[in-house]
């Protein structure tokens, strides 16, 4: 059971490591294109039907008839990776339970994004957990976990790229734990909520705004790393009679200039680099998208706005 990318990369191991994949099941498919008059479907069902897997894609999943078609498949266990949450009869059907691929080291990071909550907070490490699902998110019984490393210059596609690969490994050696127990029950811990220090809820626009004027550079650096590429740090471009114009930033480096005195938000330049002030120094720009143009290196935002000096970031 998934839907996005993430998930591919597990469903692509258990059919290389000859595991009898009975089914699929994933979300309906979306509508795209100016008028949504075009169905794109996931990319765990695109890879399903090129591999010959039967899809279910229930809008509701408490669905008598999506009920009936999934019991129909005998599962002995379920796999959940980037799915959804699912009801009791659902994760309860298989005699052997159901497991999530979960992107954090639970209790930790509990919720929809994992991986942009653990870079935008800092974080120097996160992992995988696989556990067994129960009646609330993110909170069953631990099977296994394994740490993945967060470099200070990594973003979300560097985290993203290797817990999907490290998700699929665990996920292996959870289904040969299940397989090794006498009943089909391996050893799974209680989770410690003394761990539980964040929450990963879904990302809105609100909270991918970034607020110049209580962010330390690093926070800043963190924000915009922690949302690149998708779904991108935004602000808004202003001056004196200049309609303010929505900027994404997508990469940037710290720095030890001092902001001396700027307001948060302003913008400076030297002759190849563009900076903004933050609360506690100078964060470089290096790489940004205005509304309604491409994405495009600080050099080329400086060539193409004259006295940059009059600017400032909202």
């Amino acid at each position: 059971m998934g839907t996005p990318e993430f998930a591919v990369e597990t469903l692509k191991a258990l059919i290389e490591n000859n595991y009898q994949v009975v089914g699929v099941v994933t979300q309906p498919d979306k509508p795209v294109g100016r008028h949504g008059s075009v169905l794109q479907p996931p990319p765990v069902k695109q890879f399903a039907l090129e591999h010959g897997l039967p899809v279910l894609q229930p809008e509701k999943m408490k669905d008598e008839q999506f009920l009936t078609a999934l019991r129909a498949w005998q599962a002995d266990v379920q796999v959940v990776v980037a799915f959804r949450m699912l009801p009791q009869v659902v994760w309860a059907m298989p005699r052997l339970g159901t497991f999530n691929v979960h992107a954090a080291l639970l209790p930790d990071y509990r919720g929809a994004a994992p991986i942009n909550w653990a870079i935008i907070n800092g974080e120097t490490q996160t992992g995988v957990t696989t556990f067994f699902l129960d009646e609330h998110m993110d909170t069953g019984r631990i099977i296994r976990q394994k740490p993945f490393d967060i470099p200070l210059t990594a973003d979300v596609e560097y985290v993203y790229d290797g817990l999907m690969h490290l998700g699929a490994e665990v996920c292996l050696e959870t289904l040969a734990d299940i397989l090794a127990a006498p009943d089909g029950r391996p050893q799974a811990m209680e989770q410690n909520e003394t761990l539980a220090r964040h929450q990963a809820p879904k990302l809105f626009k609100d909270n991918c705004r970034i607020e110049w004027g209580s962010s330390t550079a690093k926070q800043a650096y963190d924000l915009i790393r922690g949302l690149s590429p998708v779904p991108g740090a935004w602000t808004m471009l202003t001056a004196e009679n200049f309609t303010p114009t929505m900027l994404k930033i997508y990469q940037t480096s710290l720095t030890d200039k001092p902001s001396a005195g700027m307001p948060a938000g302003t913008l400076s330049r030297d002759k190849r680099n563009l900076y903004v002030a933050c609360t506690d120094g100078l964060l470089r720009i290096d790489s940004l998208q205005m509304a309604g143009k491409k994405r495009m290196d600080a050099t080329s935002f400086i060539n193409g706005l004259a006295e940059i000096e009059k600017f400032s970031l909202v």
